[in-house]
């Protein structure tokens, strides 16, 4: 017999937990699924800042503000910006009373896990597909060929989403831009010119094309992003399976550049991970179709460079789960006042993202970067 949900949220994210979460305090339970095995599965990426306007809102929202606050890494939301030589341009200071505060990706999803009743995220369950069942209900088949219906389906499951094809025909897009992921361990002691070239916030050194940005995390390693302005295919050139042949094909777009940035490469420790850069269409919407929706990256996968992605699938989330709450027994209603709000909330998050790639990149990096910086004060 196919089992029912009222609710069925894809994706165990931060979006997807925010949405959970606020869904809970507000005495709606929804069941999440989620493709990894366990919750430790996988690691979760480095820092995120999260805003004062969007992510902690959506704490806000969640009951859960002082705790985030409880796990803030102290001194992150310090800035250095250096040209391809290792001069400082530009350095900003963390004095603790800023409105993007720190914090590593795994605590904060810690954080909302802890936060859910037990058994509330179905781990292993990999959403292979979805289709329409007629009035607003969706059938859900997991990849071990197990099958469940929902009313309202809710799609938080990423760039690649197995629920957009039911809203949009919309794809990512590759940007123009790929990163090359690497970690010096334990920088202050086996890396300590590099720990102090990055220093303890977040960190650019800029050229024609490529660069590289870092930050150090919680664990007092140096989370290094190697960024190439290159062709789609590029990646595929190149074996990621042999670091040191890795290695040198990634130092082959840096030669010039100081030894002490090029060092962040040859000192990295472990697989060098390639992430190519993908993007839905700025302004990427869909007509309401009823018993699903998107939220997060699976609704406006944007690139990094606007630090949006986590604290707008967090925001989608919160806002999600509290129309929902405010209007119980009109669903439909609930999800057009989201969207409503979604749809122009990240086209504008979407077009500063791709403006601030263009701008990190341009030909005269970091100038403009500089430039923009300079227009804050």
């Amino acid at each position: 017999m196919t089992t029912h949900h009222p609710i069925a949220i894809i994706g165990a994210g931060l979006g997807g937990l925010t949405l959970a979460r606020v869904l809970h305090v507000n005495g709606v339970e929804a069941a999440v699924f989620d493709l990894d095995a366990s919750p430790s599965a996988r690691t979760q990426g480095g820092m995120l800042d999260i805003h004062a306007d969007s992510g902690q809102e959506a704490l806000r929202a969640a009951g859960l503000h002082d705790e985030f606050r409880a796990i803030v890494h102290p001194g992150g939301e310090a800035v250095r910006i250096l040209d391809q030589d290792a001069v400082v341009h530009h350095e900003e200071t963390d004095e603790g009373d800023g409105g993007r505060p720190e914090v590593a990706r795994g605590d904060l999803r810690d954080l909302l896990l802890g936060s859910l009743p037990e058994g509330t995220v179905r781990w292993g369950a990999k959403a292979a597909g979805a289709r329409p069942r007629g009035g607003g209900r969706h059938e859900v088949v997991l990849a071990d060929g197990t099958t469940f219906t929902t009313d309202l389906l809710i799609g938080a499951d990423g760039a690649w989403s197995k629920v957009r094809p039911l809203v949009s025909a919309a794809a990512p897009a590759y940007e123009g831009v790929s990163f090359v992921e690497v970690h010096l361990n334990d920088a202050e002691t086996r890396h300590p010119a590099s720990a102090a070239l990055v220093g303890g916030g977040m960190f650019f050194a800029l050229g024609a094309g490529k660069g590289f940005l870092a930050h150090h995390d919680t664990a007092g390693s140096l989370h290094v992003y190697v960024a190439l302005k290159t062709a789609e295919n590029w990646i595929s050139t190149v074996d990621f399976g042999d670091t040191a042949a890795a290695k040198a094909a990634v130092l082959a777009h840096f030669d010039g550049w100081d030894a002490g940035l090029r060092a962040l490469v040859t000192d990295a420790d472990g697989e060098l991970i390639p992430r190519p850069i993908h993007a839905l269409p700025i302004g990427h919407h869909w007509d309401r179709v009823p018993g699903v929706t998107l939220l997060g990256d699976a609704a406006h996968l944007m690139s990094p460079f606007a630090g949006e992605g986590a604290n707008l699938a967090m925001l989608d989330g919160a806002e999600l789960g509290l129309a929902l709450a405010a209007k119980p027994g009109d669903v439909e209603a609930a999800l057009g006042t989201y969207e409503a709000a979604l749809f122009p909330r990240s086209e504008a998050s979407a077009a500063e993202s791709a403006e601030s790639l263009a701008l990190c990149f341009a030909e005269d990096s970091p100038k403009p970067l500089l430039d923009q910086f300079a227009s804050y004060r």
